[in-house]
């Protein structure tokens, strides 16, 4: 993997920390109720669904 690359997987993955993090502070601070939570939970998991995604496009684009 070029280094290129591994930055942009880097980029992504702290992206994606920072919105986890950003959700369970808000959680905390917010005192959600469960389905609130349950619809936060959903959203990260498209996140991280993007993510993948966008790993996968990635390692298209270079090979």
């Amino acid at each position: 993997m070029d280094k290129g690359k591994q930055e942009r997987l880097r980029f992504l993955e702290e992206q994606l920390l920072w919105s986890m993090k950003r959700i369970v502070e808000y959680a905390l601070d917010v005192e959600l109720s469960y389905s609130e939570g349950e619809a936060l939970n959903l959203r990260l998991i498209e996140l991280k669904e993007d993510v993948i995604f966008l790993e996968k496009k990635l390692e298209m684009d270079f090979h």
